[in-house]
């Protein structure tokens, strides 16, 4: 049975994440990568396995060494999901400001006549 991975499965891992930022700017050296990392090598290819998986990274073999590259259109899922909720609270936090707007010139309004009132109370006492 086959293993269905997505890129939420390969960025759920704080060592993936940090594996996607070191091959971000140029494909690195899977040794350097290892090295990087307190864990064994076999635990670093299979991060890099579930990486390659899920279509974010390339593994190229350049004579005896394999050299990781980024393939980071696939973090586009990831933008596209969030940003649903972005909008959404986004959303939520401008009618939230309109409300204490409302709220705080409807309380500056009461401030107002109760200032008013008190004048006029004391207006009339004299």
């Amino acid at each position: 049975m086959e293993t269905r991975r997505d890129v939420f499965q390969a960025i759920a891992d704080p060592t993936r994440r940090a594996i996607i930022g070191m091959i971000a700017q140029q494909s690195v050296n899977v040794n350097s990568i290892a090295e990087q990392f307190d864990v064994s090598r076999q635990a670093i290819s299979l991060h890099l396995k579930i990486l390659s998986e899920c279509g974010l990274l390339n593994i190229q073999q350049q004579g005896r060494e394999r050299f990781c590259e980024a393939r980071l259109e696939k973090l586009n899922e990831v933008h596209e999901w969030v940003e649903q909720y972005h909008k959404l609270w986004a959303g939520r936090m401008k009618t939230l400001k309109r409300f204490l707007e409302q709220e705080e010139l409807q309380a500056s309004v009461v401030s107002e006549e109760r200032k008013k009132k008190a004048t006029n109370i004391s207006k009339s006492k004299k």
